[in-house]
């Protein structure tokens, strides 16, 4: 950045716009992810009642992958709720019960926050660039060719996570420290 460029932004909210996060930088990566756990987490949000499709027509779910550093919640933070498939597990989403949409996820041992790409104004919204865990897609469904399609996490994604990582100092910020949260 030189002189008085600003930095890239992008504001995330939820489908009734009660809860809002600002997103400055570049992601890190747009991808879909087809991991059963998404898919699982996908259709209960889908079946909740009003809520916005999580789930693409191929089962797939697109994110943005962008640096937790790099992110505050601006408004309606009371609105959200936590949702983990289990108890113990390390990702969670955060679902905004004003209107029954997942916002995010967070791997909570990790550096980054995936925002669903659905809540990006569409003029914000990054192509997917890649899709992963593509073996876990569901059956008969056929991918196109316009993304790099992966069965796992892909060395060029992992690649993307530690430059990330790197730049922030190999420190992996919980959400809750982050200005605004839980206000």
């Amino acid at each position: 950045m030189t002189g008085t460029q600003q930095p890239e932004k992008r504001i995330a909210s939820c489908r009734c716009g009660a809860v809002t996060l600002e997103l400055t930088g570049p992601p890190i990566v747009a991808a879909t992810c087809y991991c059963a756990s998404c898919q699982a987490a996908g259709a209960a949000f889908d079946a909740l009642p009003g809520a916005p499709g999580t789930l693409g027509g191929d089962g797939g779910t697109p994110y943005v992958l962008m640096r937790k550093d790099r992110m505050v919640w601006l408004s309606g933070t009371g609105e959200l709720d936590e949702h983990r498939l289990k108890p113990d597990s390390p990702t969670r989403r955060f679902v905004a019960r004003c209107c029954n949409a997942p916002v995010a996820l967070e791997f909570t041992k990790g550096h980054w926050l995936s925002v669903y790409s659905a809540h990006l104004a569409e003029a914000e919204r990054p192509a997917a660039e890649m899709r992963t865990m593509v073996k876990e897609r569901p059956a008969g469904v056929e991918l196109a060719d316009d993304a790099l399609n992966y069965d796992g996490h892909s060395g060029r994604f992992m690649w993307r996570l530690l430059k990330a990582w790197a730049a922030m100092g190999f420190r992996a910020p919980p959400v809750e420290a982050m200005q605004g949260y839980g206000r």
